[in-house]
């Protein structure tokens, strides 16, 4: 117990320190990107703060995986350089045992990590995004044009000349309706169709519908039938969509299983997705990493633990991004691309720790 507080007194003070540095760095780049836009807009003081308190969370979450990369590696290389390594392994304690409590620590900061973001950081992270975009006098257009949009695996396709976010309608639209292989059932067309949200369906104005007979197509009656099946939702219609990375996983999981529905490509949203769960698992793999680390070197401790520091959050951020492009592009699987670095950088740090000086 005694080496346990003892390892802990010796990383926790550096991990807070490099934690609220690096986060400190995050806030300050992102608000002298826009300070000339901040003045230039006659933006207040208090303003420009509460944006800067919205975006702590997140550089915080940012911050957390090299702040306990450094820690664990300063405080481990520090040891060694003090031959302090040296004299628990020459009284039989393993460096693996030694080190033990801080990859379980890890592992509940991982589970920390995900918690903190998907309950807490996406919801400030967007009142920080639409502040500044207020601030900064950016409008967001959600209205769209020419738009179609597939529904029911395919079976019913929407087509719209354009959709009006603030009134919720959609003008000059076509509804295909198709069979089970695909074959034509019957096409509505409608000046317009309004989004009725208590019954979650569209209405139509002054629909008509036509249906194949022989080698044309016929005016027939209106099938309501068909007409109360038009119950994708409006968002979908919208111009902008959904950011798989700026909201909770299970807003995320509704939007993916959405265009699954609709049948449009999800490769990178669900990759997106599956990040979600992967990425905070950093926080063990650089624990691990430092630990196979450690002994390397007993000179320029401060110096070669920031370097290793940035070298390792480097290297694993490139390799997420590589990953991330092959499963957007359908290379490999969404799983693979989000969970295949985290693998990767296990084994490498299992590797290190095996012939780590012991």
């Amino acid at each position: 117990m005694k080496l346990i507080i003892y390892l802990l007194k010796k990383v926790l003070p550096l991990f807070f320190g490099a934690m609220f540095f690096f986060a400190l760095v995050l806030n300050l780049v992102d608000l002298f990107m826009n300070i000339a836009n901040y003045l230039q807009n006659n933006c207040a003081a208090k303003d420009i703060l509460m944006v800067m308190a919205y975006y702590v969370p997140k550089t915080i979450w940012y911050a957390v995986p090299v702040a306990i990369l450094f820690s664990t590696s300063y405080a481990l290389s520090e040891m060694y350089a003090a031959n302090e390594i040296q004299a628990l392994l020459a009284s039989g304690v393993s460096l693996f045992r030694f080190t033990l409590p801080l990859l379980v620590i890890s592992l509940a900061m991982a589970y920390g990590l995900f918690v903190f973001e998907n309950k807490f950081v996406v919801q400030t992270y967007e009142k920080k995004t639409t502040m500044q975009e207020t601030l900064l006098q950016k409008k967001k257009n959600e209205n769209n044009t020419n738009v179609i949009v597939l529904s029911d695996n395919g079976r019913i396709i929407y087509s719209a000349a354009r959709y009006l976010e603030s009134q919720k309608k959609l003008r000059t639209c076509y509804f295909v309706f198709r069979g089970e292989e695909r074959e034509l059932l019957a096409i509505i067309y409608s000046k317009q169709a309004v989004w009725n949200t208590e019954r979650q369906v569209w209405e139509l104005e002054e629909p008509v519908q036509y249906e194949p007979v022989e080698d044309t197509l016929k005016v027939t009656n209106v099938n309501y039938d068909y007409v109360n099946s038009l119950t994708e939702s409006y968002e979908i219609f919208r111009k902008t969509n959904v950011d798989v990375q700026s909201v909770s996983a299970e807003e995320a999981k509704l939007y993916i299983q959405h265009l699954k529905k609709a049948g449009l490509p999800y490769n990178e949203e669900l990759s997106e997705y599956y990040k979600k769960f992967a990425f905070p698992f950093i926080v063990f793999i650089v624990v691990f990493l430092s630990i196979g680390l450690t002994g390397k070197t007993r000179k320029n401790v401060l110096l070669i633990s920031l370097a290793s520091c940035i070298g390792a959050s480097v290297l694993f951020y490139v390799t997420m991004m590589v990953t991330m492009v092959l499963a957007k592009h359908g290379y490999i699987s969404a799983f693979a691309g989000a969970w295949s670095p985290v693998i990767f950088f296990t084994v490498i740090s299992v590797v290190l720790l095996r012939f780590a000086r012991t």
